[in-house]
């Protein structure tokens, strides 16, 4: 038999389905593995999916969506000042796809992608499928896990295509300032570059921090492909409704590729999308109180309640906390495989994020408040036992 093709043996496994798979037949697992709202999907999102498969819309929809769904997101670019229209956006199968298929239409083979280091742990095996170049740049704990403009600078060579932003972050939390993502549109605008950003997590901010897009500065609207979706702030993981909103050049290429991809998104799920986005946001608004509570509550027992050995900044965003744990002695591999072992705890090593990720490991706390007391209590055990 002739062999695979070569991008099977160089694209990662997520290290996040890694270890979550390790844990499946154990019992009495506490889990802050996955990024994935422990609630259910708000009912009035569901009633809305439920009337649209009860009134026979279960046929193919187009293969940028559904031109309703379509002009309400744009109409919310449209409130903040961002003038897109209908033709700028595509609905995809989640957020994944809508990063694939920005992929499938931006890189050529050797094309260099930058890409904050840690970050998702899905982005180096997207560029890496798609013929690109992961380039990891260093995000330091003590500059808040972002990336600066003069190392994006040093990263970019004749081969660089585009730079790849996640603000707030997965898995570090970090929300850019209007300074940085500023400056990062200058020396992006002056090497001719494009950005995707991924704004999965825009709603998701506990400061009193405003959210900033890149494509909101001078020169960034006809170069940036901003990617997002219903996931996360609406607890719809199991719903695949994300999109993509950028120049009309790149969404009617997009939308091509879709055709060989997916086809489409089932009106169901895109009308349970538009329920969630054009109702009433008090659902999110709630949501994310009872997140910032865990948060408090996870960075407190972290902090106090470790003998010393973790610490961990208070993150803005998203629903993780990347903890240290280098005064554990323990490799961040060693410590969550040994962690899950003997205490049926789930946390990522945050070398599965990149390079950068080691001595640190990633925790979600989009589950309860008991499960994160209970959790941090095996994990103190577990510490002090080291």
């Amino acid at each position: 038999m002739k062999p695979l093709a070569k991008r099977c043996s160089t694209v990662p496994r997520s290290a996040i389905r890694a270890i979550v798979g390790k844990s499946y037949g154990m019992d009495n697992v506490i889990s802050f593995g996955f990024g994935q709202p422990d609630f259910t999907t708000p009912e009035r999102i569901i009633k809305a999916g439920i009337k649209s498969l009860e009134n026979g819309e279960t046929f193919y929809t187009p293969n940028a969506g559904c031109d309703y769904l379509r002009a309400a997101i744009a109409d919310e670019y449209k409130e903040r000042g961002m003038d897109y229209g209908v033709e700028n956006v595509i609905i995809t199968v989640g957020g994944a796809e809508a990063l694939c298929l920005t992929m499938l239409a931006l890189i050529d083979e050797g094309d260099e992608v930058i890409l904050q280091d840690p970050c998702f742990a899905n982005y180096h095996g997207m560029v890496l499928s798609n013929g690109g170049v992961p380039v990891p740049v260093q995000c330091t704990e003590e500059n808040e896990f972002m990336m600066t403009p003069e190392d994006l600078q040093k990263a970019i060579t004749p081969k660089t295509k585009a730079v790849l932003l996640n603000y707030p972050s997965n898995p570090t939390g970090a929300v850019a300032t209007r300074e940085n993502l500023e400056e990062m549109a200058k020396v992006i605008v002056d090497n001719d570059l494009y950005v995707i950003t991924d704004e999965m997590y825009k709603r998701l901010i506990y400061t009193e921090d405003k959210f900033y897009s890149i494509a909101e500065f001078p020169g960034m609207k006809e170069r940036t492909i901003i990617v997002d979706g219903f996931s996360k702030a609406y607890a719809m993981t199991g719903w695949r409704v994300g999109y993509a909103v950028a120049p009309e050049e790149i969404t009617s290429n997009m939308i091509k590729m879709n055709e060989n991809v997916v086809s489409c998104v089932n009106e169901a799920a895109q009308r349970a999308a538009y329920d969630a986005l054009t109702g009433d946001q008090s659902v999110v608004d709630e949501m994310v109180v009872k997140y910032k509570n865990r948060r408090d509550l996870m960075v407190k027992m972290i902090n106090e309640n470790m003998g010393g050995k973790m610490s961990a900044r208070t993150p803005k965003g998203a629903f993780y906390v990347f903890a240290n744990i280098k005064k554990t002695g323990l490799t961040s591999e060693e410590f969550c495989y040994r962690l899950l072992e003997e205490k049926h705890v789930v946390t990522v090593p945050g070398t599965g994020f990149g390079p950068c990720g080691e001595g640190f490991v990633r925790f979600s706390y989009a589950t309860s408040e008991e499960n994160i007391e209970e959790g941090l209590n095996r994990i103190a055990d577990f510490v002090a036992s080291l």
